[in-house]
């Protein structure tokens, strides 16, 4: 062991290398957390930005303008087989496309107009006897729809018996959609259902009119279907009647009135009739499937 002295002055000096020691120790400590990594702080998110709504444009009205007058119709005359109204147009355009609606009274009689704005001159019931309260709509506007109506605007000789058209409120009237039509070609000899999959020829050869009692030409509708056990010649088969009448008859068979229709008959080749056109089993009672007031367009 070093003598006391040496001692005594070993001891401070020890005590102060501790000192130094302990020091550099907390300079390491206190360096070594300054070195510690800092997570940089995430850039803002740029802004997202929101697309501007395009607005739905408005569709522009056609046509004539909406007619919100309450009609009282109850003394006007119904558009129907019998009626004769020479306020009433002939159909002006028979060889125009077809739309492929059909309209419906929404109520129980609703007005008929010889033009939009002006008075009603007839009326167009929910329900009749023979049928033509559903109708092919021929010219649609916004507010108004152009229909084939039954009825004549005269009687032959001296009238016009040609399909009648009227206009109805789009308001008063249920539309369905239905592109079904039958086409009727007299030179062709073919009567054809004609729909959006297709042509069905449901007959190549048939009866119609006469030279003094032709089949009415261009366009009407089929108006009335009904099995008439009296008429024998049709053996038991339906008619499908249509909303057009004879250019030349008056009348027929004691009736005051002298409809064209689709029937059966045993002779159905060539022009022999009186102007209904004669078809064999078969076409007719595929004819009686359609709905009323399918259109349909007889051509020469």
């Amino acid at each position: 062991m070093p003598p006391a002295s040496a001692r005594r002055r070993w001891l401070p000096l020890a005590i102060a290398a501790a000192t130094l020691a302990a020091a550099a120790l907390v300079l390491v400590l206190v360096m070594g957390m300054d070195r510690t990594p800092v997570t940089p702080a995430a850039a803002p998110a740029s802004p997202v930005a929101t697309p501007t709504a395009t607005p739905t444009p408005t569709p522009s009205e056609t046509g004539a303008p909406v007619d919100a007058t309450s009609y009282d119709v109850s003394g006007l005359p119904a558009a129907e087989v019998y009626s004769v109204i020479p306020a009433l147009p002939v159909d002006a355009d028979p060889g125009a496309a077809l739309p492929g609606l059909l309209a419906t009274p929404a109520s129980a009689a609703i007005p008929v107009f010889a033009a939009p704005g002006e008075a009603p001159v007839a009326q167009l019931p929910q329900a009749q006897t023979y049928g033509g309260t559903t109708v092919p709509v021929v010219e649609r506007q916004t507010n108004w729809v152009r229909v084939l109506v039954s009825g004549r605007q005269g009687t032959p000789p001296g009238g016009n018996p040609a399909q009648l058209s009227g206009w109805l409120r789009a308001s008063d009237v249920t539309l369905t959609e239905d592109a079904t039509r039958v086409d009727v070609s007299l030179s062709a000899r073919t009567v054809s259902i004609v729909t959006p999959a297709g042509t069905e020829t449901i007959a190549t050869d048939f009866g119609w009119g006469a030279a003094a009692t032709p089949t009415p030409l261009g366009r009407t509708f089929i108006m009335h279907t009904a099995v008439v056990p009296s008429f024998g010649y049709t053996r038991g088969h339906p008619l499908v009647y249509l909303g057009v009448q004879s250019p030349t008859l008056a009348g027929f068979s004691g009736a005051s009135v002298a409809v064209t229709a689709f029937h059966y008959h045993d002779a159905h080749s060539g022009a022999i009739s009186n102007g209904c056109l004669r078809l064999d089993a078969a076409a007719i009672d595929r004819l009686a499937q359609l709905p009323l007031g399918t259109p349909v367009v007889v051509t020469g």
